[in-house]
């Protein structure tokens, strides 16, 4: 009787992490002990190559007849709780989770089409994603961080800015008192968030049209979920970008019934705290920069 091969080559992307510091090269030196590891104690069988996410790989499986894939991610704080939110949605607008070892980040899960949104129509991929929103803004959870403890640190960071950063003074400021507001108040924690929901993050799947995959989970906000959908892909507005925003930011809160003016002051908020990291990293793109505060006003104009 043959054994069934349980080795997996990583893919040279994957090898490649861990150039990026101790703490990746460290990762991908353990994780080919870790992926064998788990296929030989959960009696999975490799099924086609390895993939890869930003911060993960993921392996086509079998266990006996049925599909999977096996997703081991790098040991960060934003991956932390990614299997108890996948635990909390029961594979209600997200993919299914079928077996966990938090300890090694390892999560098996079910087995997805690779399609996703980055080919749809803007305005339906909105849409579509908007109505995702409804499935996974559950209650919260007490194990994971609170939006509002990052936007606090956020917002200083944002205020102490010099006069001379590369950003209208007034949008800094009109970010940083949006955001004191926001963090105030109580409903800025009550739901569970994806934390990384845009087109590339939702996959075509058999049980479902589409489910979200690869979530960031914290308690905030919900509204704080729609600016991703308005930076991605966001060279197919050129000529139209005013337009092309508001009609992306309208088709998402329109089909997720979130409030226009709540959902308008964290697009703000959240474009002015991705310039902040673009500047704090040093020598910021301007191109970006550029995205961030072209976003930030066409969703007020």
């Amino acid at each position: 009787m043959n054994t069934p091969r349980r080795h997996v080559d990583l893919p040279d992307a994957v090898r490649a992490f861990a150039t990026r510091g101790p703490d990746w090269a460290s990762y991908v030196a353990a994780l080919p002990g870790v992926v064998a590891g788990l296929l030989e104690e959960w009696e999975l069988v490799p099924d086609g190559p390895a993939m890869h996410g930003y911060a993960s790989v993921v392996v086509p499986v079998r266990h006996e007849q049925d599909r999977a894939v096996l997703k081991v991610a790098f040991p960060d704080d934003e991956s932390e709780h990614e299997a108890l939110a996948l635990q909390h949605w029961h594979g209600r607008g997200a993919v299914a989770l079928l077996r966990a070892d938090p300890r090694r980040r390892a999560l098996l899960l079910e087995r997805l089409h690779p399609t996703d949104l980055s080919d749809h129509g803007d305005i339906e991929a909105c849409e579509i994603v908007g109505g995702l929103y409804v499935h996974l803004h559950r209650p919260a959870l007490p194990q994971l961080r609170t939006l509002t403890s990052y936007v606090e640190r956020w917002g200083a960071a944002l205020g102490s800015l010099p006069r001379s950063a590369p950003l209208p003074r007034r949008l800094v400021e009109q970010a940083v008192s949006l955001g004191r507001d926001l963090v105030a108040d109580p409903a800025g924690v009550d739901r569970v968030l994806h934390g990384d929901l845009h087109f590339a993050n939702v996959l075509a799947a058999d049980r479902a049209p589409w489910l979200a995959i690869d979530p960031k989970p914290m308690n905030g906000d919900p509204h704080y979920e729609v600016a991703p959908l308005l930076w991605n892909r966001f060279d197919e507005l050129a000529g139209d970008i005013r337009g092309g925003v508001r009609r992306r930011f309208h088709a998402t809160i329109d089909a997720a019934g979130l409030d226009e003016d709540r959902a308008r002051d964290w697009v703000v908020v959240r474009m002015l705290h991705n310039a902040l990291w673009a500047i704090q990293d040093g020598d910021p793109d301007p191109t970006w920069l550029t995205t961030c505060v072209a976003i930030a006003k066409a969703v007020q104009e």
